[in-house]
This record gives structure tokens, sequence and C-alpha cells, in this order.
């Protein structure tokens, strides 16, 4: 049997004590049997298939099936256990294995890369799937122990919880239920104001609105309570019902409109004209098998193409140039190099790289953003860095960004030292890393302010509101951009590709910055301060093609399907529109999020304490 309840059988052989015949002992078996019901929990094959179901459902609404209005019910069926009083039969850890299916479905696209990465993705999923468990203790707690209303509750941990893993052991915001909703760009618009965190509470609220009107047969039927404790389920009544389902239809609408009236400023201004270059060089640790001078005439040879249209900024992907630059310290002799690092001294003062560069950008007459890796040399040491550099035509080399934010387990192993067997989940053996930039650069290109972000940094939401607030304190908002260089080949055309994309999207919208992405194998885009990729002035399409008849593209999108190519070589020309206006969000960032925070930190620290007051009083 699915429930530890007394059988109708048992219960049939015992006289009630009101009975000529019952005896001490009967009375003893009565109390027995109702004590034993009262100890047991309801079955967990109803919590299994509620949470599961609501796995399947958020699975679908974000990339790659991609199918974002499931996300306003699909979590429903995990909503509906929050409202009986006795939790089930090993329910945290059945929500926990959903959660954990979730992320390894949702995340398999690590394991591409390398087949180590796996167990980093078995490692990850694991993490992700315990704020699962916590989100439905820290919304039971809310809702019966401290009587909030469900359409309160649930929105505000789950919001409190999504800034939590953004920021937690170097953040993880990938995946946001805001995210999914990217496609309605007039609701998205309040990202400006609470983030996508905005986005996602009207979500959450919109789902808990729903639960509220599951019937309380519902409950007893899938057996998520005892049909004699239906009563017990935290039922709204028809007033709460209405306003729960009031105030998300109200704040929806209020969102749209807000959109509508922050979108209606006119034609954004005209910036520069930038050419971006995507190669399609798949990435793997130990199978590279493109050279790095093949790599590098393939990106001369798409550069080229975009010369007939006179871009202003031509952008190269993150890494793409193959010779790493070489800077030393003032006052670094010769034996000191030969001490600190294996490369020769000569390789250490070889200016050929550099030159190669400005040949490069004298040829195009166009600044370049360029990807590249950076060795420095210091009295006792070096560091490595993943840079981007702009180059100017007659100038060469003018500035240089060391990425911030490094990837755990890609570009550098956390706790290393004192837990060295976490190297074991990388396919990174001996020394290994890159170290971390220290502050953020502003590239200068004639009336522009470049804003230089490298890789996963577009997906970190307060780290590039850090960044643009620096520029904002230090230039005019209407003459900036943000650049972003990725080298997505890791994920050889997975829904990797499409959610890196969606992700960088939201972070124009909150710094109301248009943002241009150069990305190895896609996807390579502009997008306005809407959060809205903008078509191409001119697409260029080196291949592949599946065969010699193939039509050749002439479109960032498939004519069929509407999507985003990827997975191929072409150079994009397109002219950014600047944004004038300002943002909310990057003077005042996620306050919203920490205030939703705060609040799961005090209901749950007021769970415990009360919890053990009980406890102590019994």
């Amino acid at each position: 049997m699915l429930m530890d309840e007394p059988t109708v059988d048992s219960i049939s052989e015992i006289q009630t004590p009101s009975s000529p015949a019952a005896s001490t002992d009967d009375v003893r078996r009565v109390a027995d049997i109702i004590s034993r019901g009262q100890r047991s929990r309801p079955g967990a094959f109803g919590t299994f298939v509620f949470a599961m179901f609501s796995t399947v459902l958020l699975w679908a609404a974000f990339t790659p099936l991609d199918f974002g209005p499931l996300a306003w019910i699909s979590l429903v069926p995990l909503f509906c256990l929050i409202l009986p009083a006795r939790r089930t039969r090993w329910m945290y850890g059945i929500v926990f294995l959903c959660g954990f299916c979730f992320w390894l479905v949702t995340l398999q696209w690590m394991r591409l890369g390398d087949p180590t990465m796996i167990l980093a993705l078995l490692a990850l999923a694991g993490y992700l799937a315990c704020y699962w468990p916590v989100f439905l203790w820290l919304s039971r707690t809310a809702v019966h122990r401290f009587s909030i209303p469900i359409c309160l509750a649930a929105p505000v941990c789950w919001v409190g919880l999504e800034y939590l893993r953004s920021h937690l052991i170097t953040g993880f915001a990938w995946y946001l239920l805001g995210h999914t909703q990217y496609r309605w760009v007039n609701l998205i618009q309040i990202t400006d104001l609470l983030g996508v965190y905005g986005i996602s509470f009207l979500i959450v609220l919109a789902n808990a609105a729903i639960t509220q009107l599951i019937p309380l047969r519902t409950f007893s039927r899938w057996n998520l309570c005892w049909l004699q404790e239906e009563e017990t389920v935290r039922q709204a009544s028809t007033r709460q019902q209405l306003l729960g389902g009031g105030m998300a239809v109200t704040l929806v609408v209020l969102a749209s409109l807000y959109g509508l009236v922050r979108r209606s400023h006119g034609d954004f201004p005209l910036g520069p004209r930038v050419g971006l270059i995507q190669g399609n060089f798949v990435a793997s640790v130990r199978n590279n098998t493109d050279s790095p001078q093949e790599i590098y005439m393939q990106h001369r040879h798409l550069t080229g193409l975009t010369l007939s249209e006179e871009p202003d900024l031509i952008v190269w992907p993150e890494g793409m140039f193959p010779s790493g630059l070489y800077e030393v310290d003032p006052g670094v002799t010769d034996a000191e190099l030969t001490s600190i690092s294996p490369i020769p001294a000569a390789v250490w003062k070889d200016s050929g790289p550099q030159r190669a560069l400005q040949d490069l950008a004298d040829m195009t007459n166009a600044a370049l953003v360029i990807g590249t890796t950076s060795f420095v040399a210091h009295a006792d040491s070096y560091s490595l860095y993943n840079s981007a550099v702009l180059v100017q035509p007659d100038a060469g080399i003018t500035n240089r960004y060391d990425k911030i934010h490094r990837v755990p387990f890609g570009e550098y192993i956390p706790l290393k030292d004192s837990l060295p067997f976490l190297q074991s989940l990388t396919p990174f053996r001996g020394k290994f890393g890159i170290d971390a930039g220290i502050q953020a650069h502003v590239f200068r290109w004639k009336e522009w302010q470049l804003i230089p972000i490298i890789c996963f940094e577009d997906t970190v939401p307060q780290l590039v509101r850090k960044i643009a607030r620096s520029a904002n304190l230090n230039g005019s908002v209407q003459n900036q951009v943000l650049v972003n260089l990725t080298n997505d080949g890791w994920f050889h055309g997975s829904s990797e590709l499409d959610q890196h994309l969606i992700t960088s999207q939201f972070r124009a919208i909150e710094t109301r910055t248009p943002l241009v992405r150069a990305v190895n194998t896609g996807i390579s885009a502009v997008i306005d301060g809407d959060g809205v990729v903008r078509e191409a002035v001119k697409f260029f399409d080196a291949g592949p093609h599946d065969d010699d008849n193939e039509t050749i593209r002439d479109s960032m999108r498939d004519k069929r399907t509407g999507r985003l190519h990827k997975q191929l070589s072409c150079a994009i020309v397109a002219d950014v529109p600047l944004d004038p206006r300002t943002s909310w969000y990057i003077t005042w960032g996620d306050w919203f999020a920490a205030g939703c925070l705060m609040a799961c930190a005090a209901i749950g620290l007021s769970g415990i304490f009360r919890r053990r007051e009980t406890v102590g009083g019994k």
C-alpha cells in the first residue's frame, strides 16, 4: 500500500467501545489504530506525479522546446504540495529528485566539451536541485506557520532563491524563470526596474493564483492528504481567490503598459556600424582538429567580406587571435623571465603579434575588438588573462580588458588547494587556470564608448550592472555599447547557444544599453536597448552547406522556422541603435530580489526557531 493507514478489514473487526461486548483491550486497539493513522503520512506516488509534471512543463518552457507560455502553469502541480498541512511521505526527497532530473536534462549540453565534464554536470545538477526542496519548505512554512497567502509566499520565496543562486559560489544566473518570456517584449521591459527577477515574480504569482483554484478533492484523490484531512488543506476563500487572481492579472497588465510606454521613445539614435565575425570551429579539450593558423585565416577572410559595407568597428570572438600577447613589467630582466616561466625570453619581447593586429586594423580602416590571451610577466611570477584588446588604425593596441568573472571548473578550479579532488571533476590536470582581471575598462573609439565583456560575463546581471554603472559615471550614457566576445564552440550547436543569447537580451534591457556579440559557432547578434535582436544590414554566409547546390543564406534567420542560424561561419554587418535612456536598475540594482531573499531568511529562521520551541515544549 502507498499509505500507512489501517485497512478497512482491520477496522471492521473492531467493535466500538459503546457496544456491550466491548472490552478494555478493544478500546486500546482502536486508540492504537487512530494513533498510528495520525503519525503516518500520505503516500509518495501523488507527490512524485505532481512534482514530475512540473518538471516536464518547466523544461518545455525553456530551450530547446522554448514554449514560453507553459511557464505560466508549469509550477501549479509543484505548488499543490504547499497547501496540505501534513507533508507527504518523502516529499522533500522526491522534489529534490525531480529538480535533479530537470537540471540534468536542461544542462546536458555541458557534457559536449569533454566526457569528463559529465561529473561536473552531475555535481552542478545536484547543487541546483537543492533549491527545489528549500523553496517548498520555505513556502510551506510561510503558508502554514505564519498564515501568509500562497500568492505572496510562493513568489517571494522563488525570487529570493533565484537571487541567491545568482550570487552564491560565484553565481549561476542561467535559466531564471523570467527568461522564458523573452519574446513578449512589452512585458519584459520592467527588467530595467526589477531585473529579470520581476518577470519571475509575475510568473510565480500567476501559478500561485491558479493553484488556489484547485478543488479539494484533488488532494485526497492523489493521496496528497487523507480524505478526512481535506479540511487541513490551506484552501483559499472565494475572496482570496479573487484577490490573488485579480492581483496577478493587474500586475501583468501594468507591466505590459509600462513596456508600451517605455518603448514609445521614438527611433534609437544611429550608432557605429559594426562587423561581427563568426567562425565555426567546434572546441574540445582533447580533440581540437583546427590549427590556430586556419582559424586566424578564416577570420581574416570573413573580416574582408565586411569591408564593402564600411564598418566602423569589427569584433572577433573570444580567443580567436592565435598568438598570445606578451607584456613585461618595467625592470624585469631576461634571467628573471627565464626563472618565472618556461616561455623563452625572446618570446616575451617579440612584438610580432602586436604588429599583425595593427596591420589588420590599417587594412580595414576600422577599430578592432579581438579576443586573445595575455601573458604579463612580473619580477617573481607571471599572470595569464583571457583578454579583449582594442586595436586602432595607425595606433595599434590602445587598451586591454582582462576578464573579471571566471567560469568555475572551466577557467579555474575553486578551492583547488584545500579540496584537490575537485580537479578530477574537470578534464584538466596539473597547473591550470587563468587569473582574474582587476577592473572594467571602457574602449573609446571616435565618439563611442565600447564596454567589453567576455564569454559568460554577460550572464551575470550584477557584474554587467557594475561594469555599466562604472562606465556611466565616466562618460555619456547615449554613446555606450556593450561588446560581448564569446566562444560557444564547446557546445556543438546545442540549446546552450540559444539560451546564452536570450540571457544577453536581458542585460541590454537592464542597462538600457545596446549589446553586440561576436560568438564562435553563434549566435552573433546586435541587441537594442529593448532586448530586441536587430536584423543585419548585410549577412555574409561562408558555410558549411549540406551540398553544393544549397542556396547561400542571405539572412540571419532560417526562412522556414524564423530561428537564428547557428553553427556556421558568417559575417554580420549591422548598425548599432544607441539608447539615450537611463535605467533604474543601473542605479539601484537588485533591491527587489534582495528584499525577497531577506524575507526568505526571516521565514526560514522563524520557522526553525518556532519548531525548536514547540519541540522543547513537548
